[in-house]
């Protein structure tokens, strides 16, 4: 059966519909990749890779080194706009309404503002618009605080940034609100469990932006992968192993390129 048959009989249906977004649907707004040259940081004389970086190891020996790196990737983040993917994504959630969720990895938080609600977007790997206390004295969610603005590549914190950065109820040191590498997903923070769970009864998963290189995502997509019933959907520019699980698919579907105007062609026929 052709893609747009497949299309058109799941809009039909009472099927649910699971959109996976990476770091690619970002990109089209200027945002640079994680694990691209500009995740890396100085410390001294010494370079540090993302994996380095983003780690509790490394916040517990360097808290302000990985606090500067945050609140810089925070002002890039800031800065940027919803792109025409985020905002087609948000209209699929007007569309298909409570069949619909978001599954997102990306912490920079465009897609809310791009109009997809809390309540149907699991953030799986966090939102670095809020942060939480680093001794975990409770597990509320706090916006950050006035005062904190713009910060430059490998600009340290100043000395009245690091006076704001505490937890507002203990006043013990606060974190960003993301996920590190030497962590575990979990339901409190991250919804892990939750989007698992929506994602085992999904009638078509549609992959868009992702190397596949996090576990949580890739169980998601072998769940899928299992049901020769679901509608497996790959948008990348690249090959990555969603792709390769598309390929192998039933009913899977591969489209080449950036998210946004694929995002934008499948809405448009969903609408006509």
């Amino acid at each position: 059966m052709k893609s747009k048959d497949l299309l058109r009989r799941f809009k039909e249906s009472s099927g649910r519909l699971t959109v996976l977004t990476g770091a690619g649907i970002s990109a089209e707004s200027g945002i640079p990749t994680f694990r691209g040259p500009e995740g890396y940081w100085t410390v001294g004389s010494r370079e540090y890779r993302p994996e380095q970086m983003a780690t509790q190891a490394m916040f517990s020996q360097n808290p302000w080194e990985v606090w500067a790196w945050y609140l810089y990737r925070r002002t890039v983040c800031r800065n940027a706009e919803p792109n025409a993917g985020h905002r087609a994504v948000a209209e699929m959630e007007t569309l298909f309404g409570d069949r619909f969720r978001l599954i997102t990895q990306n912490v920079d938080g465009l897609h809310l503002p791009a109009g997809n609600s809390e309540s149907r977007t699991f953030q799986i790997h966090g939102n670095l618009h809020f942060m939480r206390c680093a001794v975990a004295c409770s597990e509320t969610l706090f916006p950050f605080p006035p005062g904190l603005g713009d910060k430059g590549k490998n600009q340290p914190v100043t000395e009245s940034e690091k006076s704001i950065l505490q937890c507002p109820l203990c006043h013990a040191l606060a974190r960003p609100h993301v996920l590190w590498f030497d962590e575990y997903y979990d339901e409190t923070f991250f919804q892990a469990e939750s989007a698992l769970q929506w994602a085992g009864a999904t009638d078509l998963l549609m992959v868009v932006g992702t190397a596949g290189a996090t576990n949580l995502p890739m169980q998601i997509g072998t769940m899928v992968a299992r049901n020769p019933q679901a509608i497996l959907m790959d948008i990348n520019l690249r090959d990555n192993p969603f792709r390769a699980l598309a390929k192998s698919h039933p009913r899977g579907m591969v489209m080449d390129g950036p998210g946004s105007e694929h995002l934008q062609n499948i809405l448009s026929g969903w609408k006509e």
